[in-house]
């Protein structure tokens, strides 16, 4: 089919689909709803795409009635059936929902009111994750679910069901009002579980506000734990710090937070809580297990190092902790080093927030570079074999760190962003390690495409070495399967002889020099426009045009390749 999607901006769960739909041989182009100053505008675009079909899987602006009444339009809801409104997910986590839901219905007048094309429900997670790890989990999985069900509807000629004359298996809320800013404000003498559910549920926007040592502040990343640090403090101040975490003090139990910005009359950019709140003169006191930058286990001749970064972004200090974290997992005496991320995230690279917070951003970009390229070399220097496993999606340097293992894993249902449109060349060893994978010609269409990857295509064309499950749990017990297998003598010497034929044909230095020697003019010389870039991409800015990569022309090259 001819399929538009019809977004209001091409997020994670657009890009899914985008690349679900690619996979599957369908002829798939995007138009970004911002970029049409008014409805006969779209409706004229819309003529001259002439679609079999409309997906909205992301979409907060209303569609023309002279678009839903002349093409079959179905928007992706991140709710039940009967769930309606633009705050359901801060809803459902701050109700402490058991099961939630993802609805696939037909565009009408009224918001989130159509038939339903289909509809898929899971479990929530208990304790209550962020709001944008919820969305690009479960949701986005359950997403999936509805899409192909609407596509086999669609294809069959079945025409959606009216709400009413379902019995959903979790009942419908009907709608519920937008929330704002102010309905998660943090009386931090309630319990700390209470209040890490809060912040899940403002995860992202609008952030969670609250004052902390006289200041203003939205918090993000937050864990409860039931001790209670210094008994006598007072509710709300700061009773420990681990690195970049924050301890606050609370009615029951401690708060953690791994990010805050501040909040005048707007909210600053998101950056480390210890950056951001003030720890002056606060003691050390380890930070709980789950929001450890990197955990090392050891399961025999395999170790594991699970790397952990909020929303992916890694700053310059935090990519030299891990850099020495690979370090010392290498002098274990292990025949296998898995470095892999959470269930979450994995990495998007360098951290466009600290980069545009520094007093001298550029100079912070550099090191921020220089200090992602060394964690790069870390794991392509290593004696023993390398895993990189894709757990979650992954952007940028991201990919190209793990690009860097011997072997390359990833969970089905990942996206791998290999590099965005930010105005910068890249580094991290890329015009080695893509290259060795797909030959220098399509290495080159690749990264200059600057286009989302399913892991399924990556597997095909040979960016990944194999996909795993998707459930988390099930891709586990795969992974620990793989590895087990490599650390054997006949799996260690097969892969080593395989990573031996894509070994750099010059030093690494090279590789590293060539790359940023064109960083240096896109950071130092903003020859490409990555400072405006990177405050667009900051600040969520409305797109002017859809990137003419994003339209049908560019989608039928890549499914053609």
């Amino acid at each position: 089919m001819r399929i538009l999607l019809l977004v209001s901006a091409f997020n994670g769960l657009t890009q899914r689909v985008w690349g679900h739909l690619a996979d599957r041989g369908h002829d798939v182009g995007v138009e970004l709803a911002p970029a049409f100053s008014a409805p006969e505008d779209l409706v004229a675009r819309v003529e001259e795409i002439g679609p079999d079909l409309i997906l909205a899987p992301f979409l907060k602006h209303r569609v023309p009635e002279d678009v839903w009444r002349r093409w079959t339009t179905v928007v992706v809801h991140p709710g039940p059936v009967g769930d309606r409104g633009p705050s359901s997910l801060d809803h459902a986590i701050l109700e402490g929902r058991e099961r939630w839901g993802v609805t696939a219905l037909s565009t009408v007048e009224e918001m989130d009111a159509g038939p339903v094309w289909a509809t898929s429900t899971f479990a929530m997670p208990s304790p209550p994750v962020a709001k944008s790890a919820l969305y690009n989990g479960l949701v986005a999985d359950a997403a999936m679910a509805c899409v192909d069900e609407v596509l086999r509807k669609v294809a069959a000629g079945e025409p959606p069901v009216p709400a009413a004359e379902l019995d959903p298996e979790v009942p419908g809320t009907g709608e519920l009002p937008l929330l704002r800013r102010a309905a998660f404000e943090l009386d931090l003498t309630r319990p700390a579980a209470e209040l890490a559910r809060t912040v899940a549920a403002a995860d992202g926007a609008p952030g969670a506000p609250a004052t902390v040592r006289g200041a203003r502040v939205c918090l993000f990343d937050a864990v409860a734990t039931p001790e209670t640090i210094s008994p006598d403090a007072e509710p709300g101040t700061v009773v420990g710090r681990d690195e970049d975490a924050v301890a606050l003090a609370t009615g029951d139990g401690t708060l953690w937070v791994g990010y805050a910005a501040t909040l005048d009359r707007k909210r600053g950019t998101k950056l480390p809580a210890a950056w951001v709140l003030d720890v002056a003169g606060v003691p050390f006191h380890p930070a709980p297990e789950a929001l450890a930058e990197s955990l090392y286990e050891r399961d025999g001749d395999v170790g594991y190092l699970t790397i952990r970064s909020y929303s992916g972004a890694m700053h310059t200090q935090q990519c030299r902790r891990l850099t020495t974290a690979v370090e010392k997992a290498l002098t274990e005496d292990t025949r296998v080093l898995v470095v892999r991320g959470t269930e979450h995230a994995f990495s998007n690279g360098i951290h466009l927030g600290a980069i545009e917070a520094a007093e001298d951003p550029a100079a912070e970009a550099w090191a921020n570079i220089q200090a992602i390229d060394d964690l790069c070399e870390a794991i392509a220097r290593a004696d023993q074999l390398t895993v990189a496993a894709f757990t979650a999606n992954a952007g940028a340097g991201g990919v190209m760190a793990g690009l860097c293992a011997d072997v390359v894993l990833a969970r089905d249902g990942v996206v791998l962003n290999p590099y965005y449109d930010m105005g910068i060349f890249g580094s991290e060893l890329h015009t080695w390690t893509v290259a060795s994978r797909l030959g220098e010609v399509d290495a080159d269409r690749l990264l200059g495409a600057k286009l989302p990857v399913s892991v399924a295509e990556a597997a095909r064309v040979g960016l990944v070495d194999a996909v795993g499950p998707r459930d988390p749990g099930l891709f586990a017990a795969w992974l620990a399967d793989r590895a087990a297998a490599l650390a054997t003598p006949e799996g260690h010497a097969e892969a080593a002889a395989t990573a031996q034929l894509r070994a750099p044909r010059r030093p690494l230095s090279y590789y590293r020099t060539v790359e940023l020697a064109e960083m240096a003019r896109d950071l130092f010389d903003d020859r490409r426009g990555f400072a405006a870039k990177r405050r667009d991409f900051l600040r969520k800015s409305a797109p002017a045009v859809t990137p003419e990569r994003l339209r049908f022309e560019d989608a039928r090259e890549t499914v053609a390749r």
